[in-house]
């Protein structure tokens, strides 16, 4: 059986800021079928998850810069990102017609994965298909294994979280708040400020475009100084969190999407403190925590069927609306984890 299919495209490498217009929406007719003796699968893609990280993958190659630990975009190439899909053909042992699983696909209806050892099989379907974007997915893995096997967190600490209300900031702040810590969250609106408050049960929250100097902020709500920072923004704000720290304080560096728009980054003026105040700042990707895949669903499903966490979802329906909802991302426009709806489950 062949189908046509829509499908997004990269233009061409972005500068600056994204725009809708870097991406295209485009046709291709394919056979809803594995390829005779592949062991691939087919997917049709369900959900798709809007992260910031696609922006650092749309750069132009230059030489001798940092790499990424994802495969960087090629203009006229399928946008691909992590997504949950359900198996429409299958000539892998392991991987059955109807398995819903969750990993890397392309921004398109159907999707041939040729190696799919690299996906996850959903196991549980008692909670929303799409928490696999965000909850249950990279973005929550990311938050566990940031915050306990980065940070060491013990009850009583105080954790900062920057870029709060985002798709990991959300869940690191619960985490933090279920072992008993003293949890404060950084925002950019005022709706997102009482959401981190109300919704997530932040002990305080506030707005970092009102604030006009971010370490008397950080001085405010955190007198005695931070033990936990939970790094998601960079530049400026890093650099408050420095003058900030307690000694022996951890910081887990997970992104920094204040600088992923710049084509130079800015520096860092505070590093001296991690000396003085005996701080460890340590960066990490979640692909090296994937062995903790399972004991992460575990814990986390088991808090979301007793009710100790919430989550936000900001969705948007149809893939032609998928480039806007990335753009979303970097000027504030998403409130809680961006997902793009494609198909019906």
């Amino acid at each position: 059986m062949e189908v046509t299919k829509k499908r997004i495209l990269l233009k061409d490498y972005v500068v600056g800021p994204p725009k809708e217009a870097d991406m295209v929406a485009s046709t291709e007719t394919v056979r809803l079928e594995v390829p005779v003796g592949s062991k691939g699968v087919l997917l049709k893609n369900l959900y798709l998850s809007c992260d910031p990280y696609l922006r650092t993958l749309m750069n132009r190659p230059v030489e001798g810069q940092e790499e990424s630990f994802f495969t960087p975009f090629n203009p006229g190439s399928v946008i691909t990102g992590l997504g949950v899909a359900r198996i429409v053909d299958s000539g892998h042992p392991d991987f059955k017609v109807g398995d819903y699983v969750y990993g890397s696909t392309g921004w398109e209806e159907f999707t041939l994965i040729s190696n799919p050892e690299t996906l996850f099989k959903i196991k549980y379907t008692d909670v929303p298909l799409s928490y696999y974007t965000g909850l249950l997915g990279m973005p929550g893995l990311t938050a566990y294994a940031g915050f306990y096997e980065i940070c060491s967190p013990k009850k009583g600490e105080y954790v900062y979280i920057s870029a709060a209300s985002g798709a990991v900031g959300q869940i690191v702040g619960q985490y933090a708040k279920l072992l008993g810590c003293y949890v404060v969250g950084s925002a950019g609106s005022n709706e997102k400020v009482n959401l981190l408050k109300t919704k997530f049960g932040f002990d305080d929250a506030f707005n970092y475009k009102e604030e006009h100097d971010l370490a008397a902020a950080l001085k405010r709500h955190f007198p005695e100084g931070i033990d936990i920072y939970f790094e998601n923004v960079g530049g400026a704000m890093l650099d408050a969190v420095l003058l900030n720290m307690r000694d022996h304080g951890r910081i887990a560096v997970c992104g920094m999407i204040s600088q992923y728009n710049l084509e130079k980054h800015e520096g860092v003026h505070n590093l001296f403190c991690l000396i003085t105040k005996r701080v460890r700042m340590e960066g990490f990707a979640v692909l090296d925590y994937y062995h903790i895949y399972d004991e992460f669903v575990e814990t986390t499903r088991k808090y979301i069927k007793e009710g100790k966490i919430a989550y936000v979802e900001d969705i948007v329906k149809g893939l032609e609306n998928a480039p806007a909802a990335l753009v979303g991302l970097f000027t504030g426009r998403n409130v809680g984890k961006q997902v793009v709806v494609i198909a019906q489950e």
